[in-house]
Order: structure tokens, then sequence, then C-alpha cells
């Protein structure tokens, strides 16, 4: 953006035309100290185990557990780390600034055949040292996970890409995400659009808007990230490699009638082609139908 070398305006002069302060051209991000680090690994297990903890309650937790920690740091680290107390909030039906108002598609929908309902959402996964954003695109009624990808910022760029390589497998009758900036963005938002997706958000705040993809990250961290505890973004990229290929093709799930998420998602797809979308709605005898809980509901992993 910035031009150098001989008949090139000044740096001061470009940066006045662009809008830049010369601060920020030169600012290089520092990384977290050792000890930042370490209180980012302990809220993301406690945030995982007790999403409703906001920065007071977090707070009080690591004192209790022997932390000197103050809020502020409490505060920035959640932040940094994208977390947020889940809990009912005033004015959840204002829309975000600057993006469209879209509504919440799913209460009390009976979603009951694969590619009816997607969801999205991005976690915070720790590294030994340092930590990375992992973002998973999930078809709600077989729980498969379509795709994933990785990312060092909270850039839309890669939940783009994870949308695009789902799209690449078929097209769902309705996708449904949280709020955020990196769902909400023309790029994201437009690449539905352009397939003939409806869009669905949650009520900011809301758990059971999103829950199953809340739980997904649940398990992954338990079953995985937690006993893996990956060195690096490259030990991390293999692992969950590896975890999905197992958690979608090998791990049976309760809700599913310990099938797979594979199983039932072509299984289902198979019923619809062959005797139309009312079979869909049954894999082999058992129903799978799953309804979008506008109250607090208990359904199996």
């Amino acid at each position: 953006m910035i031009e150098a070398g001989p008949g090139a305006l000044s740096v001061r002069r470009q940066c006045a035309l662009l809008g830049l302060s010369r601060r920020g051209l030169y600012y290089r991000p520092v990384d977290e100290s050792a000890r930042n680090l370490q209180f980012m690994r302990l809220i993301d297990e406690v945030y995982t185990q007790r999403p409703f903890y906001g920065v007071r309650k977090m707070t009080a937790h690591l004192r209790r557990a022997g932390e000197a920690v103050n809020p502020k740091r409490v505060r920035r680290l959640m932040r940094e780390m994208g977390l947020e107390a889940i809990y009912p909030k005033p004015h959840l039906s204002l829309a975000g600034e600057g993006h469209p108002r879209y509504p919440y598609l799913l209460k009390g929908l009976l979603i009951d055949r694969p590619d009816q309902v997607w969801c999205a959402d991005i976690t915070y996964l720790r590294l030994r040292r340092g930590f990375l954003y992992l973002a998973a695109v999930m078809d709600w009624s077989s729980r498969r996970v379509l795709s994933w990808e990785l990312s060092g910022s909270l850039e839309a760029d890669f939940c783009l890409q994870a949308l695009q390589e789902a799209l690449r497998q078929g097209t769902p009758e309705i996708f449904n995400t949280d709020q955020g900036v990196q769902f909400t963005c023309e790029a994201f938002t437009g690449a539905l659009k352009a397939q003939g997706v409806k869009i669905s958000m949650d009520g900011r705040g809301r758990c059971y808007d999103n829950i199953f993809v809340e739980r997904l990250w649940r398990t992954v961290k338990y079953e995985e990230v937690y006993l893996r505890d990956y060195a690096d973004p490259v030990e991390a990229r293999q692992g969950l490699k590896a975890y999905f290929r197992f958690y979608n093709e090998q791990r049976p799930h309760q809700a599913l009638d310990y099938r797979t998420p594979t199983e039932v998602y072509f299984a289902g797809h198979s019923a619809g082609l062959r005797k139309g979308s009312a079979a869909a709605r049954t894999v082999a005898g058992t129903p799978v139908a799953l309804r979008a809980p506008s109250v607090p509901a208990t359904v199996g992993s």
C-alpha cells in the first residue's frame, strides 16, 4: 500500500492521502507474554465448562484457584480470545452496526434432513506457545462437519474459505450463524445469497440458538485439543484433520442412535433420492429429527 523508492511520494504524504497514521504504519504487534498465554489457557478451560462466566466471575474463579489477576487483564484476554459470557442481554433485537438485520429462522423448526440447515461458528484454540482460531461449518441434522479452517487472527477470510469449501459439497436451505462480523460481512452473506440460501442469525448472547455447534467445540476440546496440547499451527492442523475424520466417520453419536455423522448424512440423501423428501425424514427406520430449541433442552452429542 505504501510505496518507497525514487520518484515516490514521501511516506508522510502517502499516509496523509490514505488516512493512515505514521505510527500505525511502523507498528509491529507484540506476542502475548508467557504469563498471559497461561491465563488464556486457564480461561479457555473454564469457559468451555461454564460459558456463562463473564469477566467478574472468571476473575473470581481464577483468584479462587490461586491466580493473581485483575478484571482488566481478564477482560482484555477474553476479548482477544473472542469470548463473551452467554446469557440473555437487553436489546437483543438490535442489528449490529453496518450490516443488514437477519431473523432467526430456526425457532420451532423441525430439522429432519441433511442440507436443510447448516451452521457455523468460531472458537479459540490454544497452543503450547500461542493460539489460533478455528472456524467450522456443520450440517445441523447429521452433525457432520463439512469444512473447517484455522487462522491466527479474527479476520473474515478463514471463515469465507470454510464456507466456500462446504459449498463445494452441497447447498443448504438455511445457514445459521451468530452476529459476529466475520459472518455479517458482505463477502460472507453475498456468497450465501448467490446460492439462494436463506440466512438466519442468532440473537446476541443466546446460547441455545446455535447449540449444536457450541457442543461441537466442547467435544473437540475435551477429546482432542486438551489431550494433544498442540505445539504449533502445523501440529494443530494435522491433529484436527485426523480428529474431524474420526468425528465424522468413526465416532458414534448417542443422539444419532449411535451412528456416525457421515452415515446419517449420506443415508438421508439416499433415502431422499429413493422415496422423495418424506422418506428423508427417516434413516434406517429411526427418525433423525431435531427441533431447534428456543429454551434449554437436553440433547446428547
